[in-house]
């Protein structure tokens, strides 16, 4: 799965065009980690979006700040580079496959 990086972004922005479903994950993150297959499951099924890691291993990564993570793993919905969805992580519990049936429903509609 393709990993963006701080350049793949401007502002708040996706520098790509479509739709775009971004999980943004740490490798040093145990929640980030036991999302994550649920994460690459979810994008192997038929969406009409692209998929992708926004790296925030780095703790300095401007991402953080660019997007007001605080809990990770958080995933944005971007629509032709802005973001038009989101679901952040809860604290100690992070994300689940659960709330990838939101993002599903979201991207349906």
């Amino acid at each position: 799965m393709e990993r963006l990086t701080p350049r793949d972004f401007s502002e708040g922005h996706l520098r790509r065009p479509g739709t775009w479903v971004v999980a943004f994950l740490a490798d040093w993150c145990p929640f980030c980690g036991a999302f994550r297959p649920s994460f690459e499951s979810f994008a192997s099924e038929p969406q009409g979006a692209s998929f992708a890691v926004g790296d925030v291993t780095d703790e300095e990564s401007p991402l953080w700040e660019r997007f007001g993570i605080e809990v990770i793993p958080t995933v944005i919905v971007f629509r032709d580079g802005r973001p038009v969805f989101r679901r952040d992580g809860r604290p100690g519990e992070g994300l689940g496959a659960e709330d990838l049936s939101e993002v599903r429903s979201w991207l349906v509609s």
